[in-house]
């Protein structure tokens, strides 16, 4: 029997963390250099949840939240969730989820399953990104910070650190495991004719 397909994408600011957070999901580790997870040529994971073989298909935004606006509906095509991605070292980051991506996924994939996660987690202790945050008179986005975000845009919320590979595999794991749940709620086909 085939295996059963479901497709996310990672959406967030150009240093939010989607493409560290990726990598570690295909390679399980860390990588330094930048690859990014490119929409035109999907990448695809063999997992299993619940006993059951299923294929990930996984892509992420590559511009910022700034898109254009014609951009937008192909970077939502077809998918089962979107990981709103945010660096929990910048608070910019996560004030974008709010004001440019999520009214995108309400125009081009509404009612589509959604989570908030916050990336980089090792930095909200991390000395050296703490001393040089209160050099701008700024701090770490807190837990109960996300939790909120993620409360008032209807989204679960998650964490996790690409580098020390903390909260990825249970990431991974609620993602796919609600997806599999959700499995009724098949992707919208997009009907956006994009002129390049």
């Amino acid at each position: 029997m085939n295996p059963q397909r479901r497709k996310f994408v990672c959406v967030g600011d150009g240093d939010a963390g989607k493409t560290s957070l990726l990598n570690a999901i295909l390679k399980g580790e860390f990588s330094h250099e930048y690859h990014p997870v490119v929409l035109e040529s999907s990448t695809f994971v063999a997992i299993e949840v619940k006993g059951e073989a299923i294929t990930l298909e996984l892509g992420e935004s590559s511009e910022n939240g700034e898109i254009h606006h014609k951009f937008a509906p192909m970077v939502f095509a077809d998918v089962h969730a979107v990981l709103f991605c945010f660096s929990i070292e910048w608070q910019e980051t996560l004030d974008d989820i709010l004001k440019w991506w999520v009214p995108h996924a309400k125009e081009f994939a509404p009612g589509i399953l959604g989570f908030l996660v916050g990336c980089k987690k090792d930095l909200r202790t991390d000395p050296d990104t703490l001393q040089y945050l209160a050099t701008l008179g700024q701090m770490p986005v807190t837990y109960e910070q996300g939790e909120e975000m993620a409360h008032t845009i209807g989204f679960t919320y998650l964490e996790c650190s690409a580098l020390t590979g903390e909260g990825v595999r249970e990431l991974l794991r609620e993602v796919t495991e609600r997806m599999d749940a959700n499995k009724w709620n098949r992707p919208r086909k997009s009907s956006v004719c994009i002129v390049m």
